[in-house]
């Protein structure tokens, strides 16, 4: 007994001493929240976890701190400053991914979102290159976006101006898009295959910024044994892939004897024309998982930004009417309108922005891996260390934006009433880690958006006087499930 007690003594100790040991060593790192043996500092982000709760720890332990995820420091940059001096101004020392469990389960470090190095370098130029070919001519994706844009304004006026789940429907037409730009043809929303791609999407998302994606990072070897969303999250990544794979397999069979079409011609074309390069990281493996990363990464959050439009034109009735005001005396009885149309509507373009800054659809940026000891405001960031740039709090930067937690367009205009570009408005990131699609974002969100509120009037349902404003929380912030009427504007209602 004597024995046993005094092992357990020594033992005890010994973990103590090794603790305190790593704590002295770490001193020069960011602050941040108690570290705690095991599970580090992470217990202060699930006390009490709100969409504020990065923000309020900035406020706590300044603009740039520490969360250990077990033994793993987590920096995060918070505000404008911090964060473009990390993605701006050090872009290349913070250009990596983090190959943590769930990264390495979704991405295999494969693909466009979550590789690195050389395989990052090569995906990421042919993806930027491709997006840019696929814009051009009238077969482009604009072209694509504006037909997608049309069957959803029939599908609103199908309803009779009765509520409907706008959420289903814009996502329908989103991941249409996605489907014209990586296969070249759009799906049935009444096809069963579609209908499981959605379902996978939903589910890989939902699961992402979960408590169970903490928990699963964590405790992989335990979490990998026992039920939870995580499979489900997984088995939607699996199944895209999957969905991917056939599609690939249509299109080597009926191999292009024209202009490639789609993404998955030019990559097919790619692979050709590197085969005998033995640095070449074009193949089909690399190929699917671009696709996975295209639908993970443009279906969600076009999707909820075009669902908080929505809401918000509905909850903001006056904001709704000048972008209407506008659209009409610009555009008229004219069928169709492009992206470049933009200019001439200064305040629709300034609403859509405002969302995007009011509505965030993201809790935080993806996070980045620092690729070498960083010095960054007096303080040491380890090789290694993952970095979360908190794009919210650059949003809501007070010393940036006039009334940074009011629905404000006028943050976007001159006195004049002339669009203004903000340097903080970065939604989609900054630096080498800036997100591919943003600018196939910036048009369908344009397009759908300017599209809609020339057909209809949206409004809450008939007894409601607005509707929820509040998000859902995870690492996407979409509004909970609400259902909202579209009037037709030719009613005279």
């Amino acid at each position: 007994m004597w024995i046993s007690g005094t092992l357990i003594a020594v033992l005890t100790s010994a973990v103590i001493l090794h603790f305190l040991k790593q704590l002295w060593s770490h001193k020069n790192y960011p602050p941040g929240p108690l570290r705690l043996p095991i599970i580090g500092s992470v217990w202060r982000i699930l006390i009490n976890f709100s969409l504020d709760t990065f923000i309020k720890l900035a406020k706590q332990y300044g603009n740039v701190y520490t969360i250990w995820a077990g033994s793993l420091p987590v920096v995060v940059m918070s505000g404008f400053e911090a964060v473009k001096e990390a993605t701006i101004n050090h872009s290349a020392d913070f250009d990596e991914r983090p190959v943590s469990p769930f990264f390495e389960a979704f991405g295999k470090q494969k693909g466009i979102i979550l590789s690195n190095g050389h395989t990052w370098r090569q995906q990421r130029k042919f993806g930027l290159v491709t997006l840019r070919k696929l814009g051009l001519g009238k077969k482009g994706i604009e072209h694509q976006i504006e037909e997608e844009a049309h069957q959803l304004a029939q599908t609103f006026a199908d309803a009779k101006g009765q509520p409907v789940d706008a959420m289903l429907l814009i996502t329908n037409c989103v991941t249409n898009v996605i489907c014209a730009l990586t296969f070249g043809q759009r799906f049935s929303v009444g096809d069963e295959e579609f209908h499981k791609l959605r379902d996978a999407l939903f589910d890989l998302v939902n699961f992402s910024g979960t408590l169970f994606h903490v928990l699963y990072d964590l405790f992989p070897w335990l979490l990998k044994h026992l039920p939870g969303p995580h499979k489900k999250g997984i088995a939607g990544r699996d199944f895209i892939a999957s969905f991917a794979r056939k599609e690939i397999q249509k299109h080597k069979v009926h191999k292009a004897t024209h202009e490639p079409q789609d993404f998955t011609d030019y990559y097919l074309l790619q692979i050709d024309k590197n085969k005998r390069d033995p640095n070449s990281t074009y193949n089909e493996e690399n190929l699917v998982q671009c696709i996975v990363d295209l639908f993970a990464a443009g279906t969600e959050t076009t999707t909820t930004t075009l669902n908080w439009a929505l809401l918000m034109m509905a909850n903001y009735p006056d904001v709704q009417e000048k972008v209407q005001k506008e659209i009409d005396d610009i555009f008229g009885s004219s069928a169709m309108f492009s992206y470049q149309d933009r200019k001439k509507v200064p305040y629709t373009n300034a609403v859509i922005h405002e969302i995007q800054r009011f509505k965030y659809i993201l809790l935080f940026g993806v996070p980045r891996q620092c690729s070498k000891d960083v010095n960054l405001f007096g303080f040491f960031i380890p090789k290694g260390a993952t970095v979360i740039t908190d794009l919210r709090s650059v949003l809501l930067d007070p010393k940036h934006w006039e009334k940074p937690h009011e629905f404000n367009p006028n943050h976007f205009l001159d006195k004049d009433g002339n669009f203004v570009e903000r340097e903080a408005f970065l939604p989609f990131g900054a630096g080498a880690r800036v997100c591919l699609g943003e600018q196939l974002a910036r048009i369908e969100i344009f397009i759908i958006f300017t599209r809609l509120l020339r057909t209809f009037t949206f409004r809450p349902p008939e007894g409601m006087k607005k509707i929820k404003e509040e998000p859902v929380v995870r690492l996407t912030t979409p509004p909970y499930p609400y259902k909202i009427c579209a009037i037709p504007r030719n009613s005279g209602s």
